[in-house]
């Protein structure tokens, strides 16, 4: 599914749920679902602020803050806790199944696929006759640097 497709069925998505929850439909809205949708990887509410307003967007911390509550219920964003630092976003329509490796010496972050996770996810759903819906792993440690570790 290309970028347009995608933007246009997340809107949709969007329009429904505003709809059928009594939400309004405001031009904010779909400006900040936009910027989420034009992003790739992570983000946090604060630099997502900084970029709508540095494209000149009207576009209020609180009303940031109650859309981006509104995309969490809907399904189209993913919220992570990366240990103690700031709450991290992302897309979650049409986005491929990953994990994340998170450096605690540094922050950073690094995202994975291993088809065996999945595999292993799913037998262990059937040996206890559970409905599998999604996961999320996240593993902390640090990356060997051959300098530092000898």
């Amino acid at each position: 599914m290309d970028n347009q497709n995608t933007k246009e069925t997340v809107k949709q998505t969007f329009v429904e749920y505003l709809e059928n929850n009594g939400h309004r439909k405001t031009p904010e809205r779909f400006a900040i679902l936009e910027e989420i949708y034009s992003r790739e990887g992570h983000f946090d509410i604060e630099s997502l602020y900084i970029s709508m307003k540095n494209k000149n967007y009207r576009v209020s911390r609180a009303t940031l803050y109650n859309t981006m509550d509104l995309l969490l219920e809907c399904k189209l964003l993913i919220r992570h806790q990366f240990g103690k630092s700031i709450a991290q976003f992302e897309k979650a329509y049409a986005i491929p199944q990953h994990d994340h490796l998170i450096d605690v010496r540094t922050g950073s972050l690094t995202e994975f696929y291993d088809p065996r996770l999945r595999d292993m996810i799913e037998d262990i759903c059937q040996k206890h006759n559970f409905k599998f819906s999604h996961h999320t792993l996240y593993i902390y440690g640090h990356f060997i640097n051959q300098s530092l570790d000898i």
